[in-house]
């Protein structure tokens, strides 16, 4: 069919809403939701304004399910290997050393989308920015099931709220363009602190 060939939605038949989802989530975790405009999308993506209102209703509804495509293959830390730790200091290892391997891997953006995104942003994108949060505590709980093991439960809720604030600057850090080497020396020394205290 010709490129130029219409569905009765208003979208090419050769519109492919997969790969559109995983542009807009490069575009999105490269440039932040405010960074990235309309014509930025639908010019990566191929498709007319109308057409990506027609699939997604709007560009925060493409947003949100790019974050979900980011957290569904991307975004979601590992926590096996936590699991099968001997310590805690151990698991926090493990955990802190794959978050740094995520944010500094060569062949994706060098950051955390969740941890990273909308900061600060317009008043008018509190929704998104609350959404953003609620993924956050959402993080938060997961490495508190991980940690639970190995701590009784006031001792990993406090483990989690810090090593989260630390995964978070470990992001920042990344985007920055901090090393892997650099970022590991946050992990030994709080690594250390951890062992230090589990051994009073």
């Amino acid at each position: 069919m010709e490129p130029d060939a219409k569905s009765r939605g208003g979208r090419p038949w050769s519109f492919d809403r997969d790969r559109a989802v995983e542009t807009a989530m490069r575009l999105f975790w490269r440039h932040g939701y405010e960074g990235v405009s309309v014509g930025d999308l639908t010019k990566a993506i191929g498709i007319a304004p109308p057409s990506l209102y027609s699939a997604f209703g709007s560009k925060a509804g493409l947003y949100q399910e790019a974050l979900n495509r980011y957290e569904e293959s991307l975004g979601s830390l590992d926590m096996t290997p936590v699991a099968s730790a001997a310590t805690l200091a151990e698991a926090v290892r493990r955990l802190l050393e794959a978050a740094v391997r995520a944010v500094t891997d060569p062949d994706r953006e060098r950051s955390c989308m969740v941890s990273s995104g909308m900061i600060t942003c317009h008043p008018e994108h509190a929704a998104l920015a609350r959404d953003l949060a609620a993924r956050r505590d959402a993080m938060r709980e997961r490495i508190a099931q991980a940690l639970r093991p190995f701590a009784d439960t006031e001792e990993v809720r406090r483990l989690a709220r810090h090593l989260a604030a630390v995964m978070q600057g470990i992001s920042i850090q990344a985007r920055d363009g901090a090393t892997p080497a650099e970022l590991q020396e946050i992990v030994e020394d709080l690594v250390a602190g951890v062992a230090a205290r589990s051994s009073r």
